[in-house]
């Protein structure tokens, strides 16, 4: 992090960063099985019931954020990205429960719950700018992830709705705004905080990589 110029826009940087993370993803058999139609249902519902309890984390996180924005129009933005996480979210995410017959996960697993705390304790022990890097990891990565699927994708397979719900047009416009609020405040930061963004941003790139690999090999809590 040393090594990364002051004068490197913040985003473009943590995307560099974490690009083998992100590709990692791209190539690991739960995307390619999203992709393809071919994912079992059960690793899917599994990734399904834990992210509805994940996106509550994810809006708390937006609105602990949103209340240390000085400027109004940010603090708008954050609390609608807030609600547009849950409404839409849950609202995919009963689609599923209903057309699979099953309810919501009674508690998190390890890496719902690992990510969760993650953007939580960045939201609140941190600065505005450390915890909307972290929750602009979440973000960049369901959005790109879904992108590169779109483009790929079994037209009208099992897991059609989902793809669509993490990519096109809206989805992105959301990204960038966050992006582009991100490196406003990255570039108000001193070196110290803006190390604290690359480190919140890539944990949370790392802490999403669990999620969907947990899933993938439905390995809750051991005992």
């Amino acid at each position: 992090l040393k090594d990364i110029p002051m004068s490197e826009r913040f985003s473009s940087m943590a995307f560099v960063l974490t690009a083998p993370i992100m590709e990692a993803l791209h190539k690991h058999s739960f995307s390619l099985g999203l992709t393809r139609g071919v994912l079992p249902p059960e690793p899917f519902l599994y990734f399904v019931q834990q992210d509805s309890l994940y996106r509550l984390d994810c809006a708390r996180a937006l609105a602990l954020v949103g209340a240390k924005m000085r400027r109004e129009e940010n603090l708008l933005f954050l609390l609608e990205l807030a609600r547009q996480t849950i409404a839409s979210g849950q609202e995919l995410c009963r689609l599923y429960f209903k057309q699979y017959r099953v309810g919501p996960a009674e508690a998190k697993g390890p890496a719902c719950l690992a990510a969760g705390a993650h953007l939580i304790e960045r939201a609140t022990t941190g600065s505005a700018a450390e915890g909307l890097a972290a929750l602009l990891a979440h973000f960049w990565m369901r959005q790109e992830a879904g992108e590169r699927m779109r483009k790929r994708a079994v037209t009208a397979g099992p897991y059609a709705k989902w793809i669509e719900s993490h990519s096109g047009k809206e989805v992105e416009a959301l990204a960038d705004k966050a992006t582009v609020l991100a490196d406003r405040l990255a570039d108000d930061a001193g070196e110290v905080e803006r190390d604290r963004m690359f480190e919140s941003f890539v944990a949370a790139s790392r802490l999403e990589f669990c999620f969907w690999d947990e899933a993938s090999r439905l390995a809750s809590w051991p005992a």
